[in-house]
């Protein structure tokens, strides 16, 4: 009967190490779970890229403003009659460096005198 016990608990213990660990395992199922999902949200996320470009590709094919748009913002294209206007913005750390630094003062100041220089 002792004998029959171990080999039961042998035969237990060796079952559980391959639903374990062994090929087909807990923790390749769960692995390949994971896979699953990561290649999943990569298929939706080019399937949404590849609906944008086809609708990108059919204005480009059926009308011309989205030709006009794009030469416009890439190429810097303007129409005939049009005045080309371009704004730099300059990044924030740079704009005090540039600005005339002026302390706060209590006192009023006192009121300027206009002289005029001899010609």
């Amino acid at each position: 009967m002792k004998k029959l016990t171990v080999f039961l608990m042998v035969l237990i213990a060796l079952l559980q190490y391959r639903l374990w660990l062994g090929d087909g395992g807990i923790a390749e199922l769960q692995g390949i779970q994971e896979r699953i999902e990561k290649l999943t949200e990569e298929g939706d996320k080019r399937r949404e890229r590849n609906a944008a470009l086809e609708a990108d590709v059919r204005d480009l094919k059926e009308g011309s403003d989205a030709i006009e748009e794009r030469a416009r913002q890439e190429l810097g294209m303007i129409k005939q009659g049009e005045t080309f206007v371009q704004v730099i913005e300059m990044p924030k750390d740079q704009t005090h460096d540039r600005l005339p630094q002026s302390k706060p003062s209590n006192r009023k100041a006192a009121p300027q005198k206009k002289t005029e220089r001899p010609r």
